[in-house]
């Protein structure tokens, strides 16, 4: 089952259930998806779904951040709330040792010595790893190696 499926599915089972965070969250998802179908005139496949997604939790992590400096415990479990709820449609998260070897692999394949060589990379590892780690996870992952 498509995620756009499965977050339809999970509306109306948290319409039945009563469960505002997911309802709320969900259908923030969906109009989020519709919006970008709209804009780009097209279906959106389940790569940009997903980073639809991605986006949407580094926006609630951003607000999460602005919530403990302003001492808002009520934004705060909000926030919380709504990854958790976000999470659960992502694939499951890269371990940290399966990025490190498609880096590694990519800087040899790419021939990359210096952090100069960044986008290139980056250019042919983040299709690799679509959906399973974050930009900024990819990003920083390769710095480090590229450092080194």
């Amino acid at each position: 089952m498509d995620i756009k499926s499965q977050l339809n599915n999970s509306m109306k089972d948290a319409m039945k259930s009563g469960d505002e965070v997911r309802k709320r969250t969900t259908r923030m998802a969906l109009a989020n998806i519709k919006q970008a179908e709209v804009d780009k005139q097209t279906t959106l496949d389940e790569a940009a779904v997903i980073s639809l997604l991605q986006k949407e939790i580094k926006n609630r992590r951003e607000a999460l951040d602005e919530a403990k400096k302003a001492n808002r415990a009520d934004l705060i479990a909000d926030n919380e709330a709504e990854i958790k709820v976000l999470e659960t449609f992502l694939p499951k998260a890269m371990p940290a040792e399966e990025l490190r070897a498609l880096a590694q692999n990519a800087i040899a394949e790419i021939g990359a010595s210096s952090p100069s060589d960044m986008g290139k990379v980056m250019k042919v590892l983040l299709p690799k790893v679509a959906g399973r780690a974050a930009g900024d996870q990819v990003s920083s992952m390769v710095k480090e190696l590229l450092t080194k």
